[in-house]
């Protein structure tokens, strides 16, 4: 695979790489959905982001809503499913933002990267990391870098030996080491991911 190849250059991250599968990515369909999903799995494990998933679609009969479906649906039954007032208002946020806009999914697929997180960075409660997610694992694009997600920050403070204290010092040694992941940078991350949570 090319991004093993590219990504297997660097002599620290090519370690971590050997001991897992390869990544594939997938684009998805029904992207509102999808950030639905990404604003409720914040700060949540992924067995507790799980819960919710099931709990949300039960509240369509299992079926996949749409989007008109999730904006009709009432903020009080969005608590009721366990959501704090912020989840719930930034899940309506999203569906009526995809009605308004009239967004389809092939219209996010032709955006580049900054053009989509400047986009959706225009709903309330959607941030720079929720677009990044939905670049990552909704649309799967190969060249993005969470470089504010805090596993990313360990994973690359605890390989590379990246002191921590000064963050400014720190954010310009992850970008210069990520420089040469391009174009992989998401499978890099993907790793990095993998890694930690394993060890």
């Amino acid at each position: 695979m090319p991004h093993r190849l590219h990504l297997s250059k660097d002599k620290k991250l090519k370690k971590i790489i050997e001991g897992q599968e390869p990544y594939v990515l997938q684009r998805k369909k029904n992207i509102c959905l999808d950030l639905c999903y990404s604003i409720m799995s914040q700060q949540l494990s992924i067995k507790v982001a799980a819960v919710f998933h099931q709990r949300f679609l039960a509240l369509y009969n299992n079926k996949t809503p749409s989007n008109i479906q999730i904006a009709n649906t009432k903020f009080e039954t969005l608590r009721g499913i366990g959501l704090s007032n912020a989840k719930a208002n930034y899940v309506l946020n999203v569906a009526r933002f995809f009605i308004e806009e009239k967004i389809t999914d092939g219209t996010l697929y032709k955006m580049s990267n900054e053009a989509i997180i400047n986009y959706l960075t225009r709903i309330k409660g959607v941030g720079q990391w929720t677009a990044e997610m939905v670049l990552m694992f909704s649309l799967g694009r190969e060249d993005v870098f969470p470089m504010d997600d805090l596993g990313i920050q360990q994973a690359m403070c605890k390989l590379y030996k990246i002191e921590t204290s000064d963050k400014k010092k720190r954010k310009e040694a992850m970008l210069v080491i990520a420089e040469k992941w391009i174009p992989y940078r998401t499978y890099a991350s993907r790793y990095l991911w993998g890694w930690k949570d394993n060890s």
